[in-house]
């Protein structure tokens, strides 16, 4: 049975490697095979594991694709550089091999732009949008800010950048606590290939959908977590601008609440969910 055919709603996981775009990706596949799809891009230095709870809540409703996005975790690293329209792409290509449509997209940071952009560009394959700690255009300033982790990253390798993310995407509170997501987190920004941080970074240093967002017909779910700097009024603005969007706030949580404050982060989405069921 193909991972899109109907039938029996029978339990399935696998990882396998697809190739689209010109490179190899890292697939993983979770849950009934028939139900209905969700799919999830990754941040930056992440990989598919970074929705590992997030699998655990709902696999057992929806059929999953996760993959890494280029350059990160099994995936093949380009010998160029990303940029958004790529990133899309790449979504696009893997949901058309495995034949996804109106599937729930979800995605965080760079992910988040990716499933955005996506839902805007590509809206058949796209019901619902789920969107984390992620913006809609490149802030003011950040060229040079991704320009400084760049050479950071190339002058003292991905161990290093693992120490800094850490510190960028958890609270002082979070930290002193020993959040239980903090060395999962520095694990997988120290294993991203270098070559692939420099390549999807380099995509965020100039991108802008901004003008895109009152297109998109999808119900929006935007998710910020509380201590992300200025990301919930970023994306409480980004709300505004879409016609069917509503935005939560995930108290206590930095940049990756669907890893530090999984519980939060899920009963978010499960209300929203539930809500778009009662619409339907």
């Amino acid at each position: 049975m193909t991972p899109g055919s109907s039938g029996a709603n029978r339990m399935s996981h696998e990882t396998q490697a697809v190739r689209v775009n010109g490179l190899s990706f890292n697939c993983r596949l979770d849950g009934p095979e028939g139900a209905p799809w969700m799919v999830f891009s990754n941040s930056l230095v992440t990989n598919l594991s970074v929705w590992d709870r997030q699998v655990e809540a709902f696999g057992g409703r929806y059929r999953i694709l996760r993959y890494d996005q280029r350059g990160h975790g099994g995936t093949e690293v380009p010998a160029e550089a990303a940029n958004l329209d790529v990133l899309t792409e790449d979504a696009a290509a893997l949901m058309a091999h495995f034949g996804v449509s109106g599937a729930v997209a979800m995605g965080v940071s760079m992910g988040a732009a990716t499933v955005l952009c996506l839902a805007a560009r590509h809206p058949d394959l796209v019901a619902a949008v789920i969107a984390s700690d992620g913006q809609a255009g490149t802030a003011a300033g950040g060229a040079q800010t991704w320009q400084e982790r760049i050479d950071f990253a190339r002058e003292n390798g991905m161990s290093a950048c693992a120490d800094a993310t850490v510190r960028r995407w958890f609270s002082a509170a979070a930290i002193a606590a020993g959040n239980a997501a903090i060395p999962h987190v520095r694990e997988m920004v120290r294993t991203t290939p270098e070559a692939g941080f420099v390549a999807c970074a380099t995509a965020l240093q100039s991108y802008d959908i901004r003008a895109e967002l009152p297109t998109l017909r999808q119900p929006v779910l935007l998710l910020a977590g509380e201590m992300d700097g200025a990301m919930p009024k970023t994306m409480r603005g980004m709300a505004e601008a879409i016609p069917d969007a509503r935005f939560v706030e995930v108290p206590g949580a930095g940049h990756i609440p669907c890893l530090e404050a999984p519980g939060l982060f899920n009963a978010a989405v499960e209300t929203f969910l539930a809500e778009k069921r009662s619409a339907a």
